[in-house]
């Protein structure tokens, strides 16, 4: 059993993660952290019992991850907090699960570092549905063949969400030039904007969407659509536990949910 703590703890995906934490077999909460709540009983914020994990101030994060016996944090929560958060749990020996989007090169490079560093084992990823991962890598096999085609990434989310576009669909494009030996990138078109050799990517908002992602390979005749939708933040959440219970037997050391899911 993976003793694993949860920041962000009451907010709704926090809550979502700690309700799949409570319904694994493989970990246990056993700290959680926010900036609202503090002293309150997790379990009564999220509205599904008492659990006996007070919500602690993540200033107090290194006291709280040692005296409970935390082995794993999930962090799913903003690129500014998750960028001072992740390198004190990665100080205290904590292993980590990250599913903040919106990283900057060097936020996500210093969290890296941080996990090499203090020798403990760590994930950063864009998106943890299974779901999505074998979307890319479907889209890995489909660039070999199909990479002379205009490849365009369409992405739509709630109108709640920050950062665009998604780093799923950054995660895409990534695999699509990897797979190609190096493509441009070209983020929306406006006035005269002739197409090239580029990945184009495009981000739309609104409503509810919980996340759609379509990667386009358009040729002379024919066009291939290869498409990914969440219907729900439970395919992140679900996904985001059973990293946790991975990363928490794992070597130190950077990892993808590819290793994971065996991909």
């Amino acid at each position: 059993m993976i003793n694993v703590g949860v920041t962000g703890a009451s907010g709704r995906m926090g809550r979502l993660i700690i309700d799949n934490i409570l319904r694994s077999e493989d970990v246990c909460l056993t700290s959680a952290f926010d900036l609202v709540n503090i002293g309150k009983d997790v379990g009564e914020v999220a509205q599904i019992g008492t659990l006996n994990v007070p919500l602690s101030h993540v200033d107090d994060m290194e006291p709280v991850l040692k005296e409970s016996g935390t082995q794993v944090l999930i962090d799913f929560t903003i690129a500014n907090a998750t960028a001072v958060n992740a390198p004190r749990a990665a100080a205290s020996g904590v292993d980590l699960v990250i599913g903040t989007t919106g990283l900057t090169a060097e936020q996500k490079k210093a969290i890296e570092d941080s996990i090499l560093e203090n020798g403990v084992s760590g994930i950063i990823s864009p998106n943890y549905s299974v779901g999505v991962n074998v979307f890319f890598r479907i889209l890995k096999e489909a660039a070999k063949y199909l990479g002379d085609t205009d490849i365009e990434i369409i992405e739509a989310h709630h109108n709640q969400k920050k950062d665009a576009p998604s780093g799923t669909a950054k995660g895409a494009a990534e695999v699509i030039s990897e797979a190609l030996g190096g493509k441009e990138y070209v983020y929306g078109r406006e006035g005269l904007a002739p197409r090239g050799k580029e990945i184009g990517i495009h981000a739309v908002r609104g409503g509810d969407i919980v996340g759609d992602h379509t990667v386009l390979f358009a040729g002379d005749g024919e066009r291939i659509e290869i498409k990914h939708q969440a219907h729900s933040r439970q395919a992140f959440a679900g996904g985001a536990v059973k990293a946790a219970a991975w990363i928490g037997n794992a070597d130190p050391g950077l990892y993808t949910m590819q290793d994971i899911l065996g991909l």
